[in-house]
């Protein structure tokens, strides 16, 4: 019992080694090109929030399509994608789960007063 305790105490840290190195090769993805030009705020994100189920289905299709701006001022843009796709139910939400309230008497559908015939 022993020995497999020590063998797994080995084998964790040597997975983790290897993991990390076949990590190290994988391929880097040059992004200098989409972090030039215009750089998108909260009405960029706002707007890019708005299209997002269309651009989801665009995605699909083609590779060329984004949903979320790799150019953009950070925080403020992300607030305004937040807002625009409804992600804290501003536009919606409160029509979706609408109920009807109403009170019910049922007093008249009580048999307190009802005979038990034998």
């Amino acid at each position: 019992m022993k020995n497999k305790s020590v063998q797994l105490l080995y084998f964790f840290p040597a997975a983790a080694a290897i993991l990390l190195l076949i990590t190290g090769c994988a391929d880097n993805e040059v992004v200098d090109q989409c972090l030039t030009g215009h750089k998108y705020g909260f009405f960029g994100g706002l707007w890019h929030g708005f299209i997002a189920p269309f651009d989801f289905v665009g995605m699909l299709f083609s590779d060329e399509i984004t949903m979320y701006a790799q150019n953009n001022n950070g925080g403020l843009y992300a607030l305004g994608f937040l807002l625009g796709s409804g992600g804290w139910g501003f536009f919606g939400s409160k029509g979706a789960t609408r109920v009807r309230r109403t009170r019910v008497s049922t007093s008249s559908e009580r048999f307190d007063k009802a005979e038990i015939v034998d």
